[in-house]
């Protein structure tokens, strides 16, 4: 039903600090970017003046200034995908070039270094099996939820299948387009805590499957021509765009 996931949008307090940290010490492109204020940009330029969008593999990350709804996501964890030999140097060069305060775990064979962006999201860099070179995907983001059972029930009929439980069943770990994590409130690793108003892009093979699906549990389902957008039980904004990987 759901073919790739094609964007992730946080929210931030200035543009700057944002393009600083993604593009500079991350080493993102950027695929569009807008300005602070709207009287600056041009009457050519379609994009939001209030966004930066970084390519991060297939998948668009969008850092935006709460100026409308969907705002982006709040203290979001989430992580990236880089080539396994690559481990190294991002850890020397975010430690050492750039500062950074690291924190590393390891998951069988593969290990993640996890440090915070300017508005406190946690950002994973794991190794994965990618091409690279440097980030090249998004293969996790943590939402939270009220309900663990309800959360797990609405992704579980967009396809998302339950992989993994905490302890006292707090955390869920579901299979998709990428990896979802259903968290009710905590802290998890390196502090990280599941993100609030999120805004999750999807492309999708059967947009009337999936209104047919969420239609009954969803707090809102609105179709646009070839897209659906759809608030989740929890507040996450949800958009679907026909379309296959």
């Amino acid at each position: 039903m759901l073919t790739g996931l094609s964007r992730l949008a946080l929210e931030v307090e200035s543009l700057d600090a944002a393009r600083s940290f993604y593009e500079d010490a991350l080493e993102l492109s950027v695929r569009s970017a807008g300005k602070e204020s709207a009287e600056e940009v041009n009457a050519d330029e379609t994009r939001n003046a209030n966004e930066i969008t970084f390519e991060a593999g297939d998948t668009d990350l969008v850092c935006r200034r709460p100026t409308a709804v969907p705002r982006g996501g709040l203290h979001t964890h989430f992580a990236f995908s880089i080539p396994a030999r690559e481990y190294g140097d991002w850890w020397d060069r975010l430690s050492e070039e750039y500062g950074h305060d690291l924190e590393e775990y390891q998951f069988g064979s593969a290990k993640s270094l996890y440090l915070y962006d300017p508005d406190g999201n946690c950002v994973e860099l794991g190794q994965s099996d990618v091409a690279g070179p440097g980030i090249d995907g998004i293969f996790e983001v943590v939402l939270e939820v009220e309900s663990l059972a309800r959360a797990e029930a609405f992704y579980a009929v967009l396809g998302f299948e339950t992989v993994d439980r905490g302890d006292e069943r707090r955390r869920v770990r579901m299979n998709g387009p990428m990896a979802l994590e259903l968290w009710e409130p905590q802290l998890g690793i390196a502090d990280a805590r599941g993100g609030v108003h999120v805004d999750l892009g999807f492309e999708a093979n059967d947009l009337e499957g999936v209104t047919e699906a969420v239609d009954d549990r969803a707090r809102s389902v609105e179709r646009r021509d070839e897209t659906l957008v759809v608030r989740d039980p929890d507040g996450h904004h949800l958009t679907f765009r026909a379309g296959t990987r």
